[in-house]
């Protein structure tokens, strides 16, 4: 009798486990598909490596056996930054390839094509690569969370530091005409205020334009002490080696998307980029300093086995690594509950979670209320051979 009622037991677990993995969209007993969209190709193809950085480090997991008893089928698509793509696959991954979730996927334009739709199907479209400030707002956007410092708080850090090193000069903005390179204008008009219109000149470039050799000669015209570049890594190089050309020195700041060393410095000259300041929270494995650092020992022994051949200088990748540890994470506290409801609840409960590759003193914390995973910055300056940290840590809203 008790023999009996032991196995009519498992066999209730195993139809209750079966019955929930059938529940579960995109899950079976021993697998999870989850999906991302990236520019593997076209004129952003260079920040597109970010998705090959996220699937090398999901072949690490599946490697280790995977998660929790399942391995990761990661499904991504190259939607080469155009939103058309973008929503053909967002409804080929979903209604076709029946992913759980989507993680991971990149491209401020694509993105802003898609993002509604997975909200009305209720899929959680977790650790974006854009930081544009629209998908902070979580009524708008409650199934997302973004995997990069806002645009709009990365704003706000350069004009406070901007403001205290140069308190009466004036500035120029260099940035690209879309969500992207507009929400850093619009930080800097909310910090300035009144002051914006006469401490501020601004020109825009098109992600279709050959160069923007034009707008910065303009921009100098201006009489500009700084100059932000706000923009994608092809146009930054053209604007620091131009800027270089013409004799202008400006106080000179790219943004977080253009901080890698392969994609961006370089092509413009690591001679002509000395001096140029970024906003990070990711450490430079080319830099000698980490080279004791458990953190970057590790990042490195998995570029050499994974990522062999590749430009480890392009903190691309090392932003896909990073956005794979945080998927990792993720899945370890859903545990076996796998279902949407769960994966976004977890998602949105992260605490105090350091990854070994982020700079000293930066945490992830997520709520129900904040679609952001990051908020912090460290500002660092190009010496002609590695980025040199200065300052504290800093938020929008650190004084």
């Amino acid at each position: 009798m008790f023999k009996g009622f032991k196995i009519a037991s498992a066999l209730v677990l195993a139809l209750s486990g079966s019955a929930f993995a059938a529940d579960a969209p995109g899950v079976t007993a021993t697998e999870i598909k989850i999906g991302g969209i990236f520019p593997f190709s076209g004129p952003a193809s260079s920040i597109g490596l970010v998705g090959k950085g996220v699937l090398a480090y999901v072949q690490s997991i599946n490697d280790r056996g995977g998660i929790n008893g399942r391995k990761i089928n990661y499904i991504a698509y190259d939607d080469a930054y155009s939103p058309p793509k973008a929503v053909e696959h967002a409804r080929k991954l979903i209604e076709s390839d029946e992913v759980a979730f989507m993680f991971g996927q990149l491209g401020t334009p694509g993105l802003s094509a898609t993002s509604k739709y997975y909200g009305s199907k209720k899929i959680p479209s977790l650790a974006i690569i854009s930081g544009s400030a629209k998908f902070t707002n979580v009524a708008d956007f409650p199934t997302t969370t973004t995997g990069l410092v806002s645009y709009d708080t990365e704003g706000k850090i350069y004009a406070k530091y901007l403001t205290r090193t140069l308190p009466n000069a004036k500035y120029a903005i260099l940035y690209q005409n879309d969500d992207l390179g507009k929400d850093y204008v619009k930080a800097f008009k909310e910090f300035l205020g009144p002051d914006f219109d006469k401490r501020v000149v601004t020109a825009a470039y098109e992600i279709s334009d050959p160069t923007v050799d034009s707008q910065v000669v303009t921009l100098k015209a201006s009489g500009a002490e700084a100059l932000l570049v706000a923009g994608t890594p092809k146009f930054s190089a053209q604007a620091i080696r131009k800027a270089a050309e013409i004799g202008w020195k400006p106080t000179l700041i790219i943004n977080f998307p253009s901080t890698s060393v392969a994609a961006t410095l370089k092509p413009a000259g690591l001679d002509k980029s000395v001096g140029v300041i970024v906003g990070t929270f990711l450490k430079d494995p080319t830099d000698s300093k980490w080279d004791n650092d458990a953190g970057m020992k590790q990042y490195r022994a998995f570029f050499d086995k994974y990522l062999s051949g590749s430009d480890i200088g392009d903190t691309n990748y090392l932003t896909g690594y990073q956005q794979g540890l945080v998927l990792e994470q993720l899945l370890k506290q859903c545990g076996d509950d796998l279902s949407r409801e769960n994966v976004l609840k977890q998602a949105k409960s992260l605490k105090d979670v350091v990854l070994p590759t982020a700079m000293p003193g930066i945490k992830i914390n997520t709520t129900d209320k904040v679609n952001q995973l990051w908020t912090q910055l460290q500002l660092q300056r190009w010496s002609g051979s590695n980025w040199e940290q200065f300052g504290d840590v800093l938020d929008a809203k650190s004084e």
